[in-house]
């Protein structure tokens, strides 16, 4: 689908390299431009050969070259790399790829219809704009952290950096467009992703209530604050979760347990002073995870169980669509578009690898 369109990624970590492997899965080409050094992902979180499992997830299908932007020479080849290209992606600290001869001003001059896309924490301008930052402070600072909170009214630090995920989904979004906008009108176009605004903007029906009801944790079906759209646990400690929002969905649930007393129940509260809520809750713990998961399987009642990582490969669902895949080179690998079938899938580039090549086609 993106055959023929080449990207230069000057980012590390994850919401850059994340965005450019959804991009490779859809047929770009992915120049992964890396400091002497490398990227520092490539040591986060070793594996047992010692390379980096995060650079592992998020950098196969790329091809990698190492240049010292702080020298003339690193910057004249770089420059040349983006004069046959369609995208650059950055995500340094705001300001930097400008002071080193790389802003979108100055590759404009040499690649007129480039479309550049800028991924940081606060947005290249701005009060904040200059500090240090990663995902939690995102969660933190956008309000989306206050919406995960166990029962004491604590936030819960999350095991996902959701923050850098969307980030790299929201880079994706503008860099596609500004392709289609230059297709359309020819010119190219710059993109500034503040990654804690996009947190922001998963947060419209939340800022709406709170300013109409003055309730913080946005609509009130779907918070866990409904018998019909919770989470319980099961006899041997796991949990399912339960979503039968609709009524036909509800009752089908409420008669399939036998329990029609239930259906007027449908929108009661998950509090212990409500009956159905513990009666609800002592059912679920009558049966065990994998009672439920064939419960769920033959009564369409919006149920699916909250899986483990580890089980999600040996999933049947996931199994079907070849989610997760066993890589050629030894590890374990998420595919970013189920529908889409690859030919050949490359294994993440050794730091420099493509040094020759990439060099060789700057001369042709």
């Amino acid at each position: 689908m993106l055959k023929g369109i080449k990207v230069i990624d000057f980012t590390n970590y994850l919401p850059g390299p994340f965005a450019t492997l959804r991009l490779a899965e859809l047929g770009a080409e992915i120049i992964k431009v890396e400091s002497p050094e490398g990227d520092p992902a490539r040591h986060t979180g070793l594996s047992k050969q010692g390379d980096g499992l995060v650079f592992l997830a998020n950098n196969r299908q790329k091809k990698s070259i190492t240049l010292n932007l702080k020298e003339q020479a690193g910057l004249d080849t770089a420059l040349k790399l983006i004069t046959q290209a369609d995208v650059v992606l950055e995500s340094f600290r705001p300001g930097v790829m400008g002071k080193l001869g790389l802003g979108y001003e100055a590759v404009q001059k040499v690649k007129p219809d480039i479309v550049y896309c800028s991924i940081s924490g606060y947005g290249q301008k701005g009060r904040l704009s200059g500090l240090g930052n990663h995902d939690l402070n995102y969660m933190a600072l956008s309000g989306v952290l206050a919406q995960l909170k166990d029962k004491a009214g604590k936030p819960v630090h999350p095991s996902i950096t959701v923050a850098d995920y969307i980030g790299g989904y929201a880079a994706n979004e503008r860099i596609l467009t500004g392709l289609v906008s230059r297709s359309l009108t020819g010119k190219g176009s710059y993109h500034s992703i503040s990654i804690t605004d996009q947190l922001v903007s998963l947060l419209g029906n939340h800022v709406m209530v709170e300013k109409e009801t003055k309730a913080g944790n946005g609509i009130n079906v779907l918070n866990g604050s409904i018998v019909s759209y919770a989470l319980y646990e099961t006899k041997d400690g796991r949990f399912v979760s339960l979503g039968a929002l609709e009524p036909k969905f509800w009752v089908t649930f409420c008669q399939a347990n036998d329990r029609k007393e239930w259906i007027q129940a449908h929108y009661s509260s998950t509090d212990d002073s409500n009956p159905v809520f513990q009666e609800i809750t002592a059912l679920f713990k009558s049966k065990n995870f994998y009672e439920w998961i064939e419960f769920a399987q033959k009564v369409d009642c919006c149920m699916a169980p909250v899986l483990e990582i580890g089980e999600l490969h040996t999933n049947p669902y996931f199994q079907e669509k070849k989610l997760i895949f066993a890589s050629s080179w030894g590890d374990y690998q998420v595919k970013m578009h189920s529908d889409l079938e690859q030919e050949s899938i490359a294994p993440p580039p050794r730091k420099n690898e493509h040094k020759d090549e990439i060099l060789n086609n700057i001369l042709i």
